[in-house]
């Protein structure tokens, strides 16, 4: 398809920072006309939008490891993109690629952070999934900060996510008990009849600590942090001397508007000391030496059955906001994903 500027994109925008939970009002629809490009850039046209949790703190100008998305900005994301058009020699029209280019149908690149998609390794979609940033979060947050060991419990909330479902199939591959914790049956079904979990506790059940505690009779080794809040208080008194904490996320706290210490936080020092507990935040980028590795044998374990996978997928950039706003409330099944354009256009 030729492309000019009289063809037009469109674009989500941060139009305004968040109060508490996100609202509609934050974002803003635009369209603009789709440039050509320069010496040595290639247009993309996107294909997959990921939404992630990480965004809300992009949506924030606090301190955090990574910059805000300014207002007026676009909003930011992983995105699976086709090259529209290219003046680059290192990418060709038709490639499939990697990129962040954001919540946008088109964008001008460099090449510079494009990663070329091998599409034997699995649906395109992957990239962004299972065999892209949610997966590799999850092999190396458990295995480089949680190393599990065979018959030890690994317990991890947000368990029918993207990066929940995978580090519960990943201890399992290893030999560990693998505990979920979900919301609602639906998931908590899927998580034990489809992934192979041992067992899985729904977080909105009033006797969360009691079943969370039934379900790990020899206490928790490893506990993957996804969600902070109350499943944490259910966690911490059963973790056992030497356990790993990876702490990947928090999804429970994003939109607090007051950052108090938990009245237990001198509890939790304590019990760090005793126990010896390890605790350790980190961001995938943390381990980009691995992604070899994680590439490697994700997709081995992909295709071989080992690992399974379930995508979530709102058709539209404009169902974006939505999307997002649900997947902070846990609506999503599964890795949430915008179809912003077709496979080929």
């Amino acid at each position: 398809m030729s492309q000019s500027k009289s063809q037009q994109g469109k674009r989500i925008i941060l139009a305004a920072r968040p109060v508490g939970e996100p609202q509609s009002s934050d974002f803003r629809l635009e369209e603009f006309a789709v440039p050509t490009p320069g010496a040595g850039e290639v247009l993309l046209r996107t294909i997959w939008l990921s939404l992630d949790p990480y965004m809300r703190g992009r949506m924030s100008d606090g301190p955090s490891y990574a910059a805000p998305v300014p207002v007026g900005g676009v909003m930011e994301a992983g995105t699976v993109c086709e090259v529209a058009a290219s003046n680059n020699p290192n990418f060709a029209k038709g490639d499939i690629v990697l990129s962040r280019a954001g919540w946008q149908t088109h964008a001008i690149s460099d090449g510079k952070g494009l990663a070329k998609v091998d599409p034997k390794l699995g649906p395109i979609s992957t990239s962004v999934g299972v065999l892209g940033m949610p997966g590799m979060t999850a092999y190396t947050g458990l295995l480089d900060i949680g190393k599990p060991q065979e018959g030890e419990t690994v317990v991890v909330a947000g368990a029918s996510g993207a990066v929940g479902s995978a580090v519960g199939q990943i201890a399992k591959i290893k030999g560990a008990r693998a505990v979920g914790i979900a919301g609602g049956k639906d998931k908590c079904d899927y998580v034990v009849k489809e992934l192979g979990f041992d067992a899985c506790i729904d977080h909105r059940d009033p006797d969360l600590a009691a079943k969370l505690k039934d379900a790990c009779p020899k206490g928790i080794d490893v506990y993957f942090e996804n969600v902070g809040g109350a499943v944490f208080e259910a966690v911490f008194p059963q973790l056992n001397p030497f356990a790993r904490v990876p702490v990947c996320g928090l999804i429970a706290h994003y939109n607090d508007t007051v950052v108090k210490p938990p009245k237990w936080a001198s509890s939790l020092m304590r019990a760090t000391l005793t126990k010896r507990l390890t605790f350790r935040g980190f961001i995938v980028s943390d381990f980009a030496s691995r992604h070899g590795d994680f590439l490697r044998d994700m997709s081995s374990w992909v295709r071989d059955g080992k690992v399974k996978y379930k995508e979530f997928v709102t058709e539209g950039l404009e169902s974006a906001p939505d999307a997002f706003m649900g997947l902070l409330k846990g609506a999503n099944f599964g890795k949430q994903l915008v179809r912003v354009g077709p496979d080929q256009a």
